[in-house]
């Protein structure tokens, strides 16, 4: 008999949805309203996450039309791949550029690089402001001490790390829900079967960052889904 799997790709229960809005909710924005938002956007672009690139190219658009009420928002792409290969992409204002990056960009296979983005994170928001670092991958091979002390130094300067992991490796969970917590911002898990649970969630994190928790509250009471149990957990504490 073989022994049981824990690495299936699950999608998030209801719980772990509302949890991940609630910890969005509850990140303090930096930043005043009106002003765009920045938010760099990351991605494991590694062999094993072809099958779900093209797909999370064609939801990343939401980020930007949920925004253009609230001030608009600028995103930097970045990703790793193959043999110590890492890029970061000019801040981006609109999603067909940020599209036509995506579209060229071919996973390879690699060990994970999450080390170089956070520190990369750290970097940008030493040079300027920087609202959110959104994370999407599905596995981890570094040091979780080194990850650990990034997060934090993340948190410690004012830019959570949401953390979007696919499948559900307990190992690679682990790490995950520590870089969000340390940094200040949540975690989440998706599989490829929920693009519309990805595009909801990213949508909701991408409009924390343009125009704060009211935001959050006002884009959930006109959407519904994910973002509508956002609003009815945190609307008593900001109406």
């Amino acid at each position: 008999m073989s022994p049981k799997r824990t690495d299936l790709q699950s999608p998030a229960s209801e719980n772990e949805i509302s949890t991940f809005l609630r910890q969005v909710a509850a990140t303090p924005r930096v930043g005043p309203r009106g002003q765009r938002g920045r938010l760099i956007f990351a991605m494991d672009a590694t062999a094993s996450r072809e099958p779900t690139w093209d797909q999370a190219a064609r939801i990343q658009s939401s980020m930007f039309l949920e925004t253009r009420d609230l001030g608009g928002l600028e995103v930097q792409l970045c990703y790793y791949r193959g043999f110590l290969d890492f890029a970061a992409s000019p801040w981006l204002q609109d999603s067909d550029a940020l599209l036509k990056r995506m579209n060229r960009v071919q996973c390879e296979a690699g060990l994970t690089q999450i080390a170089r983005v956070l520190e990369h994170a750290i970097g940008e928001a030493e040079r300027g402001r920087v609202n959110a670092l959104v994370f999407i991958g599905d596995c981890m091979e570094e040091s979780r001490d080194q990850l650990a002390d990034l997060a934090g130094r993340l948190g410690l300067i004012g830019v959570p790390v949401f953390v979007f992991q696919e499948g559900r490796d307990p190992t690679t969970e682990r790490c995950f829900r520590e870089i969000a917590r340390l940094s200040g911002g949540a975690w989440c898990p998706f599989d490829a079967s929920s693009p519309r649970l990805l595009h909801e969630l990213l949508a909701a994190v991408a409009v924390f960052a343009a125009g704060g928790r009211q935001a959050l509250i006002d884009h959930g009471r006109a959407h519904g889904g994910a973002a509508l149990r956002l609003t009815h957990q945190i609307a008593p504490k900001e109406v």
